[in-house]
């Protein structure tokens, strides 16, 4: 059952933005801001990857290589929500964007999915030609 829910997918062309936004839909077992919040994509025959994450704790923010540059994950401790800003957005990006809660990461845990105890059911986002 899913304790997170992602919204703003959709579709969009090439070289456009969108923005998700990642909120609790049911109580973690500890404060939604004391969680990092990372988000995951997988595309069509593929397997899930890691595609950024923040800490929460520090705002400390990690990114895959793939998404460097173009991609921003932002929090707002105030609404309770963390945004993954994607601009200049590619075909490649197509994919079900999830986000997923964990108590603690680092620089090296932050993209394995077997440390995040809370998944979103995804959103899709799709970036035609």
């Amino acid at each position: 059952e899913a304790q997170l829910v992602e919204s703003g997918g959709g579709l969009v062309q090439a070289g456009g933005s969108l923005r998700l936004s990642c909120a609790a839909s049911e109580s973690l077992e500890f404060s939604f801001d004391d969680y990092a919040i990372g988000w995951f994509r997988q595309a069509p025959g593929k397997e899930r990857e890691a595609v950024g994450c923040i800490r929460q704790s520090d705002g400390r923010t990690y990114y895959a290589d793939s998404v460097k540059g173009r991609f921003t994950v932002s929090s707002d401790s105030a609404k309770n929500t963390v945004y993954l800003e994607m601009t200049s957005l590619k075909p490649e990006d197509t994919a079900v964007y999830f986000c997923a809660a964990d108590i603690s990461v680092s620089e090296t845990s932050w993209r394995y999915q077997r440390g995040y105890d809370y998944w979103g059911r995804g959103t899709q986002v799709t970036v035609s030609q």
